[in-house]
């Protein structure tokens, strides 16, 4: 797929879906100071590219009901592609897994799980040890209370490398 070279209206674009999800053409336009036909336009040029992957609600779930998250540091035996899809293959059947992330240096994934209970984390633990998945070492860190979580700040990520002009 073709990047797009964008500019400061279209970070601003992607910027106000980020925080605000799926909006009208006309409060789109409104936020991002523009027309609304160019916008929403330009809006539709960005989903093509694949800048925009979906829209998502932030549920609290503290609100829904009791959870216990953890997060999963997992360090394989060995470092063979197979050893790696094979694990990442397991992570991406588990629904309780709601991240992972491959890692370089002392760990090979960070991961954060979020079970109803501790005794259902302690299962889907099991059940990883179970999998023979060449699992040499884990450590878990029980989420005491979130001190943030969000979103990049759009703008700043693109930096100087975006063109600041008028649409």
């Amino acid at each position: 797929m073709k990047k797009l070279s964008l500019d400061a209206t279209d970070i601003r674009i992607l910027g106000a879906v980020q925080q605000h999800g799926p909006l009208s053409k006309t409060r789109l336009s409104e936020i991002v100071n523009i027309s609304a036909t160019p916008c929403w336009a330009r809006l539709d040029r960005l989903k093509a590219a694949g800048y925009i992957r979906g829209y998502h609600a932030d549920i609290a779930l503290d609100r829904l009901c009791d959870v216990t998250q953890v997060i999963v540091t997992v360090s394989l035996t060995r470092h063979r592609k197979s050893d790696f899809d094979r694990f990442e293959d397991w992570v991406r059947r588990h629904d309780e897994i709601t991240e992972c992330v491959a890692t370089g240096g002392g760990m090979d994934y960070v991961m954060k799980a979020i079970c109803p209970k501790l005794a259902g984390f302690q299962t889907l633990m099991q059940d990883m040890l179970d999998a023979e998945l060449s699992v040499d070492r884990y450590m878990t860190y029980i989420a005491t209370r979130v001190v943030k979580t969000g979103r990049p700040n759009i703008a700043k990520l693109a930096g100087p490398t975006v063109r600041d002009q008028t649409a």
